[in-house]
């Protein structure tokens, strides 16, 4: 039996077919969210060895697949079927599923599908209407194209940990990486919207396209306002610590009982404000502090200047306070704290699926709410090969035919 829950499809690309053959975060991540909005995503791996993930631990799932909490993170509403795509019976077999598919991801290095005759020009002979996402390090063209990407070179060599970390000259300076691989999962995400850009295309021409998408490129893409400070201002971005490059106050403070709380004040009206709250109003009207530029030209007075008045204020009053004058702040949650927060139960972040053997797993939802369509979760994540032949079956394979790929090792099914 399949790993699935008793709901039916019912997302927004509902009949939707995706072909997943990527592995590890960037690209089962975009087919994620494909399958929470309700695409049937059908996910190739390897007999015998799977999705790299599924060993990426401790913890693992005290159950007999052994699964890594990793993989469970990127892998939900999807079939997991085994096919070795180096023998050329199960290459024909995945290029039979790719023939009625609407969208194939994959994240091998660039050109590493042609010789199983999965590349996209191969596909596209036998199905114009396939949109076909390659999500790559560096792209499918450049001097480093045929370089392996991993999130924390990506993290590092777009500028993103160049200004991660505390400033030169501070206790623990120097780049550091985000706590989440940002590079891969920003990827997915750009990775999903362009397909879906795609899909539509696609349905208004009939015609299909190769999406080249390459972590590199997204996450310089992603430097938003510290590239264009530089390429606009000729300002040079630096490592600030948890400062704002260019609002101030936005940073931590550290309160009475030394806990560390949140200021994200964004205008001159909420810095007046905040400044009365604490007893300080005469620094709303400093000159020196009279706006965001004067406040920025000025911060490390500033800052002496407000930490003084926070530091007698124990974080809970203060947060309080600033939330009944609208003005922006929070502590730094850990993820226990967060997960329980009654704002992230309220929106059903934390879902709880369960595998045909009764296995639960938790597994943090689409964000997003539909007011028509809504994603839902209609499979935990799979064990490997677990509807190896509920997917044969479908596209045509008899029982017979099933058991001698399974013979043979070209199929394998889940325990």
């Amino acid at each position: 039996m399949p790993d699935v829950t008793m709901e039916a499809a019912t997302g927004p690309l509902q009949g939707v077919k995706v072909l997943d053959l990527s592995r590890v975060l960037a690209g089962p991540w975009a087919t994620q969210i494909l399958g929470d909005l309700g695409a049937d995503v059908v996910k190739i791996e390897q007999p015998g060895q799977g999705d790299d993930t599924r060993r990426w631990g401790p913890p693992f799932l005290q159950d007999g697949s052994r699964d890594s909490a990793y993989y469970l993170c990127a892998n939900r509403n999807k079939r997991s079927v085994a096919l070795n795509m180096a023998d050329p019976r199960g290459a024909e077999m995945i290029r039979h599923i790719a023939r009625d598919a609407d969208i194939v991801v994959e994240n091998f290095k660039v050109g590493g599908l042609r010789k199983y005759g999965l590349d996209y020009e191969s596909l596209a002979k036998e199905n114009s209407k396939l949109i076909y996402c390659s999500i790559t390090g560096f792209g499918q063209s450049g001097p480093y194209k045929e370089r392996g990407g991993y999130d924390f070179l990506i993290q590092g060599m777009s500028g993103l940990m160049s200004v991660t970390g505390r400033a030169d000259g501070e206790p623990g300076a120097g780049p550091l990486k985000v706590g989440i691989p940002v590079s891969d999962l920003f990827a997915g995400l750009y990775a999903a919207i362009s397909i879906l850009a795609a899909l539509h295309h696609a349905r208004a021409t009939g015609q299909g396209q190769h999406i080249d998408c390459a972590l590199l490129d997204t996450q310089v893409a992603l430097l938003a306002n510290q590239a264009s400070n530089y390429l606009n201002g000729s300002k040079l971005p630096c490592r600030l610590g948890n400062e704002h490059p260019n609002t101030v106050p936005y940073q931590d403070f550290v309160t009475a009982d030394g806990t560390e709380i949140l200021v994200a004040l964004g205008n001159d009206r909420q810095f007046r404000a905040f400044c009365a709250l604490l007893g300080r109003a005469e620094l709303g009207e400093d000159s020196r502090f009279a706006d965001n530029a004067s406040r920025n030209a000025n911060r490390k007075l500033l800052q002496a200047e407000l930490g003084g008045a926070i530091c007698r204020w124990q974080p809970d009053q203060l947060l309080t306070a600033m939330d009944a004058q609208g003005l922006p702040g929070g502590k730094v949650n850990t993820i226990p704290q967060i997960l329980a927060d009654q704002q992230i139960i309220e929106r059903g972040l934390v879902r709880t699926l369960c595998r045909s053997d009764g296995t639960k797993v938790q597994v943090l939802g689409f964000p997003e709410i539909f007011s028509r369509t809504p994603a839902n979760y209609r499979h935990a994540p799979p064990r490997m090969g677990a509807d190896t032949l509920q997917v044969l079956s479908e596209y045509g394979l008899d029982e017979a035919q099933i058991n001698e790929l399974l013979a043979v090792g070209v199929a394998a099914k889940g325990l």
